[in-house]
């Protein structure tokens, strides 16, 4: 995160004085859906735990606490209705990735806003364990435990287990820890839709695979394919979302400790998902690649595919989406 001072949005009503964001299309009094935010967060968020050597402190050392997303800089704009959705936090766009960030880091719209939110619309993935976790320590932040040796090393063997767990150099100066257990998370249901149109915003791609085929008249054949990847410790979430849709096949990725939800079948497609995200959208810039993938699910259904010129407008559509969008 850059400093405070380099920060496109610090307050809701700045907005409209910023130019920059002008050519912006906010829908007025747009609400996004709670349990779409979770599943937002399911994918992209992170629940942070910082701990600074400061000599200003009596124990020598800073806590601080920050709730954070970070999308391509294309997303600026669900960023700003998330914003809007939790009324707090601020946007910043990083000067050397093409990446924005919307943050919270005021412990008490962090205790107030943000973990109530997820308390009651709750995490799916392993990352909710993250969020139990860094629940915990901001407990301990609020009745001032940090500021004792007791409290301070409570709070660092809460963080050993939370996300990547201690730094290098952090375990230099702390020798003497024991991590807690981590919680594991074992959810048993999708609780309500708009939870996976979220989290598919995130982690979910729609994309065209165009396959050299002996056997199609013009040399190819089109294949609709959606595709949503997560950790392997979350295979079992991942199983149940194929069960919620009625639709898809797990595979294993061989070169990352990741499992890949994939679904190809037509029938499928144009029948059980599309109109499922048309009833439950995605948002972002993925809405643009789900729409376009609806034109070509349209261009096959009238049978454009099996003909030169229909090919061909299939390729150029194909090669605007994803990565190739400007």
């Amino acid at each position: 995160m850059d400093y405070e001072n380099s920060y496109l949005v610090n307050n809701l009503s700045k907005r409209l004085k910023n130019k920059q964001f002008s050519t912006l299309t906010l829908t007025p009094n747009y609400k996004l859906n709670p349990w779409f935010v979770s599943g937002l967060i399911d994918a992209e968020g992170t629940f942070y735990i910082s701990i600074r050597k400061d000599n200003e402190y009596k124990l020598g050392w800073q806590i601080g606490a920050e709730f954070q997303i970070q999308l391509h800089k294309r997303d600026l704009n669900l960023l700003l209705q998330l914003q809007d959705f939790f009324g707090t936090g601020s946007i910043s766009i990083s000067k050397t990735r093409h990446s924005v960030s919307y943050s919270v880091k005021s412990i008490k719209n962090i205790t107030t806003i943000i973990i109530p939110h997820f308390l009651k619309y709750k995490l799916l993935t392993q990352k909710a364990a993250d969020f139990i976790l860094f629940n915990e320590i901001v407990r301990l932040i609020n009745t001032k435990a940090h500021l004792t040796k007791e409290g301070l090393h409570q709070i660092i063997n809460i963080k050993a287990s939370l996300n990547l767990g201690l730094s290098e150099n952090l375990k230099s100066y702390f020798t003497n820890i024991t991590p807690v257990e981590r919680p594991l998370i074992k959810t048993t249901n999708i609780p309500n839709p708009y939870w996976l149109a979220g989290f598919v915003s995130g982690e979910g791609c729609f994309d065209i695979n165009l396959k050299k085929s002996k056997t199609h008249k013009i040399g190819h054949q089109v294949i609709l394919r959606i595709s949503i990847k997560q950790h392997e410790r979350d295979k079992d979430l991942m199983e149940l979302i194929t069960k919620y849709l009625n639709s898809g096949k797990i595979y294993r990725l061989d070169e990352r400790p990741m499992v890949s939800l994939t679904i190809v079948k037509y029938s499928d497609i144009t029948n059980l998902i599309i109109p499922f995200f048309k009833k439950y959208p995605v948002l972002g810039i993925k809405q643009n690649d789900f729409s376009d993938w609806c034109k070509i699910a349209k261009l096959m259904n009238d049978g454009s595919h099996l003909t030169i010129e229909g090919l061909k407008l299939i390729r150029t559509i194909k090669d605007g989406m994803n990565k190739g969008r400007k």
